[in-house]
């Protein structure tokens, strides 16, 4: 499969890590024991998150305090909301969450439905990487720019590693691009990525718009797994043209 075959498989079919991208991998009675036997997944369970996913967007913001009360962020991947439980609180979504500090904003988009959750304005059904629907998301910004772009989305698993981690960089220069195009001065940008060839030349271009880039394993991702999730922080703005 060439290149650009792989590019439209990216753009035709992603979602989130939880679970139907893992039941779907060939190894569905694997992947339920490894579920059964998680204690991230019973204790996403006893906590009410929907993914076990909640622990590893929380264990960044522990360690680099990246959402605030009264942020606007956009969010590619969305479903099945465990992102979105975490974010809402912590930027205030809607004023939902506090009295006393500032309204956030929290748009979630998503290939796979989503259940809705206060004060968070949820797209299922839409294709982040189609221009209608980033039209869609731009039209419904409250304010001009967004503070951060979060992304989780993934394709569906092959299991040819080489096509899978080539498909996912893709699905990541489209939230990039978007990033750039619609994020404030000293906006922040936090996305998720496979090991694989393309990486450092994804990173370079993270190093040329923000100031710091960091990679980042939560704990909560599994040390078998080729995933990681790239942070770069305070956007310099589009001082050169956008990474092809």
């Amino acid at each position: 499969m060439n290149a650009m075959k792989v590019r439209a498989a990216a753009l035709r079919a992603f979602h989130t890590s939880a679970g139907p991208l893992a039941a779907q991998s060939g190894s569905s009675n694997r992947w339920r024991h490894r579920q059964a036997t998680d204690p991230f997944v019973a204790q996403a369970h006893a906590q009410g998150y929907r993914a076990r996913s909640a622990f590893k967007l929380l264990d960044i913001q522990s360690r680099f305090r990246l959402l605030k009360p009264g942020q606007l962020v956009i969010e590619c991947g969305c479903a099945p909301g465990a992102w979105s439980q975490v974010a809402a609180p912590l930027i205030n979504a809607g004023g939902h969450y506090a009295s006393d500090r500032p309204n956030g904003q929290l748009i979630g988009c998503d290939l796979l439905p989503v259940s809705p959750l206060p004060g968070v304005t949820f797209l299922a059904g839409a294709d982040f990487t189609h221009d209608t629907v980033q039209t869609q998301i731009r039209d419904m910004m409250s304010s001009p720019a967004a503070d951060v772009v979060l992304s989780d989305m993934a394709p569906n698993a092959s299991g040819h590693g080489f096509h899978d981690h080539e498909a996912l960089i893709q699905l990541a220069y489209a939230a990039l691009k978007f990033g750039l195009a619609h994020g404030r001065v000293g906006s922040h940008f936090l996305c998720k990525i496979w090991s694989g060839a393309r990486e450092e030349a994804f990173i370079a271009n993270l190093q040329r718009f923000y100031r710091v880039v960091h990679t980042v394993k939560p704990k909560s991702s599994r040390s078998d797994s080729a995933e990681k999730f790239l942070l770069a922080l305070d956007c310099l703005g589009i001082k050169r043209k956008a990474p092809a």
